[in-house]
Order: C-alpha cells, then structure tokens, then sequence
C-alpha cells in the first residue's frame, strides 16, 4: 500500500490535522492523536484518508477523529471516533466494525505475584481446559433459541441472573451490561445461528486472556479507589460476539449498501455504507447492534464465571475470598447514543467508536458510583511481550473526543505479514525466556500475534495522556497468556 500523501498539519507535539478543504464535501476537519515519530508510521497506510472519508458522513459533528493506535479498517481506520447528529445523521456499520462490542474487562485479586509464581503454570492449564478458545470454538453451555434472545435483550444481566456471577458484577460493566435498544427480531437467522455455540468462547486473532501483574502505580489515590495495588496479580480478558457480531455487520451492510440511493446519501467509499439513524435500516441496526453488545458482555461475563472457577480449583479458596471483582468492562466497537457539548452546544449524538474505549470524566452521571469521584477506568491491552495499561477518563476527553480515548497498541503488520516474517521461530520460547509462559491454540496465532506486529502500547499511551485525553493510573506485565 502507497504511502499516504495528503496534508497534515501539525497542531501541537499531539495532534495532527487533515484541513476541511483537503477534499470536497469533507463535512469537519480531521484530528489524528499521535507523536511525530508515530506519525510517520501513520502515513504508512492509507489510514489518514479514512479519517478524511468518514468526514463526509451525513450529520457529523465536531471532528472526524484517530487515536494513536490509528490502522486502516473497513470505512472507518481503526481507532476512528465519529459523532453524527441524533435525528438528522447516519449510523454506519463500518464505524463500529465487524467484531461488535469487542472489549476489555479487567478482573482483580488480592494475591500477589510471589503466591502466583509457583502455580503459574497449573493456573494456566486449568484456565486453558476451562475457557474454550481458538477457531470455531463452541461453548460449554446450551442455551435454547428463547434463552439466546434474554442473551440479546439482558447480557450479562442475563448471565448473572443464572448464577454465572455475583450481583454486584453488573455494576462494572459499561451499561451495567444491558445495553438499552436491543430487539432479537432485527438479528438474522444466520447470526443467531453462527452465534448460538459461542457463548462462553475466547476465540482467536488478537483476542487473549492474561494473568497479569501490576509493576507500576502512576496515580496512587486513583489507583486506591480502583482497588490496585503493586505487585497484585489481575486477569485480563479481550474478547466480543464472536461470529454472532461478524454475521450482524455483514447483514446491515448489505442493506444499507442498497439503502444509500434511496436516501440521497453519497461518500467516497462503499465500506462507509451508512442510513440515517431514524430510517428502518438505521433502526434496524442499531437494535440488532445492541443484541450483539449484549451477546458480548454475556460472553465475558461467561469467561469471568470460569476464572473465578479457575482460581478457586488451583488456590483451594472462594473465589470471594480471593477477592476476585471486575474492575471494570469496556467495549472497543459500538455506537452509543450520548449527550456531548459541541461549539457550545449540549447535542444528543450517535457516537461512533471503533477501535476506542470511551473515557468519561470524574462526575459523569455514566460512571459506576464507585469511581465517579475519579472518572472512568479505562483499559488498554498491549500485545503478549509487553504488558497492559489502566487509565481513566479526563474532563478534557469529554470536551474533545465525546469522551474517547485509544483502545490498544495498533497493528503495524498484516496478520500474514507477521505469520510470513516470524516463520521458524519458537514464539513461546521467547516469551517465557522473557518470564511469560504462552498457551495457545495453534502455533500459527501466536506467529500472527508476534510483539513486532503492534505499535508500542507504551507510546500509544503516552500520546493520549500528553495529549490530555486520559491519565495513567497503573502498569501491568504479563505473567501468563492464553490465545486463542
């Protein structure tokens, strides 16, 4: 792919802008978030030129924005967030992406890495033989077609409500994991049918489950209301709605491909297929979104039940006892309805993001109580040689990004590309002369997810916090990884 070639002009060491007469018809300015090193990789790939594309989406507002783990995606880059007005704009597929409600959820303990350390290994297996994971993979559990649609319409509520986890769950995860606007009549057939195996699934690709250890505290008084602490050992989880979500994507936009004429809409690109959100295929979507959002936060909430599990099999103790919370859950792929002041103006918007993690500030009435007086944890996950970030959300964040931050380190090489480069090499091997032990499905995942094929999450994240849109609060390395 040619290098991109466009204008970018710099608005300080953080922020690049795409001007509003680079193209015709671009509706706002673009915004990249990234540092004059990244920016170079950035130009890369046509990346930019997606950010300007989605510039021309009927009822956009603000600015087409990119986090610094900016890459090219289907219409939109990945880390693209995009507002259109509620009422009068579009809802586009290609602005969440294929793997609804992929997301993060964080689960705590209060053991520490030396009480870990010698059973790391065991740990590993028994969470390896308990989470189904890898191509394919089908669930444990069976749920009947009208179990499936209290999946779509409940989630993890759902879930909980069976006995998959504790009451108190709910409360930290994005939308209590409920999100509102589901309806199971929008879904297909054929992603009801793709999806119904794969609650309680891992997955593959980029989707992992890691024992980590906190290594560094940035913000000690955030840290303490998050309950982090040095040398604490947490879990983390990065997974979505699996094939369920895939197929619901690739249903809408097929409709809104053949809908666009019909509404007048025109943009630069066939993968930007979008409809206003107030017709029957914006309608459609969005409810059908929604299900998927839910399917997902039932699957990570599946995925907890059996950590806790995990633990209490290798530690002879009560999952409760192990002090084993969720943190907090957030999705990287949605579109939300929220409320943001833009130009001085409170407006209720659809907020795209894809590839980025909301970020609302301390006093947001979306925040869990627990963590309101601080703002939203925020969780970012690197590649499996690094390690993971917390941060939380700023006021800044709020007025900028419609309260958007980055969600990872970003791909720099093709899944093939690592495949073809890292090819004769024992990848596990690697890792654990590096002190992380490596489970995973079949060699070539990890090949695919070598630490060469991401950007440095250490520099993504520094981006977003000179840049104001989040602060560090904690540093997590990886002890222990599962792929898919």
């Amino acid at each position: 792919m040619a290098e991109w070639s466009g204008p970018l002009q710099k608005v300080d060491d953080w922020r690049w802008r795409i001007p509003k007469d680079y193209k015709h018809g671009m509706k706002v300015e673009g915004v990249i978030y990234a540092s004059e090193k990244m920016i170079k990789a950035i130009r890369k790939d046509q990346a930019p030129e997606q950010v300007a594309n989605v510039a021309f989406l009927p009822g956009i507002v603000g600015k087409s924005l990119a986090m610094p783990d900016i890459h090219w995606g289907y219409g939109f880059p990945i880390g693209g967030v995009a507002a259109t007005l509620f009422g009068e704009g579009v809802i586009s597929p290609g602005g969440v992406g294929f793997d609804i409600n992929c997301g993060v959820r964080v689960v705590k303990t209060n053991l520490t890495k030396d009480e870990v350390l010698p059973r790391l290994e065991k740990l590993l297996s028994v969470l390896f033989r308990n989470i189904p994971s890898g191509v394919g993979s089908e669930g444990k559990l069976s749920f009947s077609p009208a179990e499936l649609r209290k999946v779509m319409t409940q989630g993890a509520q759902y879930v909980i409500s069976r006995g998959f986890g504790w009451p108190e769950d709910k409360d930290h995860i994005e939308e209590g994991g409920a999100m509102e606007g589901a309806d199971p009549d929008a879904v297909s057939d054929k992603a009801i049918e793709r999806g119904k195996d794969q609650l309680g699934t891992l997955g593959s690709g980029n989707h992992f489950l890691e024992i980590e250890v906190v290594e560094r505290i940035f913000r000690p008084d955030i840290a303490e209301v998050f309950g982090l602490f040095e040398g604490q050992v947490i879990v983390m989880v990065h997974t979505g709605s699996r094939g369920f979500g895939h197929q619901i994507c690739t249903d809408y936009l097929q409709k809104m491909q053949n809908a666009m004429n019909r509404y007048g809409i025109r943009v630069p690109d066939r993968q930007l297929a979008c409809a206003p959100l107030d017709s029957p295929e914006g309608r459609g979507y969005f409810a059908a979104m929604a299900s998927a959002a839910n399917f997902a936060w039932a699957n990570r909430q599946l995925i907890t039940h059996w950590i806790r599990e995990s633990f209490e099999e290798v530690f002879g103790k009560s999952a409760r006892a192990l002090g084993m919370e969720i943190l907090y859950d957030v999705a990287h792929n949605i579109a939300k309805i929220e409320e943001h002041e833009v130009d001085g103006k409170r407006l209720k918007l659809c907020v795209h993001r894809k590839g980025a993690t909301r970020a609302f500030a301390a006093g947001h009435p979306a925040v869990p109580e627990r963590f309101r007086s601080v703002g939203q944890p925020v969780l970012i996950p690197g590649d499996m040689g690094t390690g993971s970030y917390i941060l939380v959300g700023t006021e800044l964040a709020m007025r900028e990004t419609f309260g958007s931050t980055c969600h990872g380190a970003g791909r720099v090489m093709s899944r093939s590309e690592a495949d073809r480069t890292s090819r004769g090499r024992d990848i596990a091997a690697e890792l654990e002369k590096q002190g992380i032990l490596v489970m995973a499905e079949s060699k070539a995942t990890l090949r695919e997810e070598i630490p060469e094929a991401y950007k440095d999450v250490g520099e993504v994240v520094e981006v977003v916090e000179r840049a104001g849109i989040s602060k560090k609060v904690a540093y997590a390395r990886p002890l222990g990884v599962i792929k898919g």
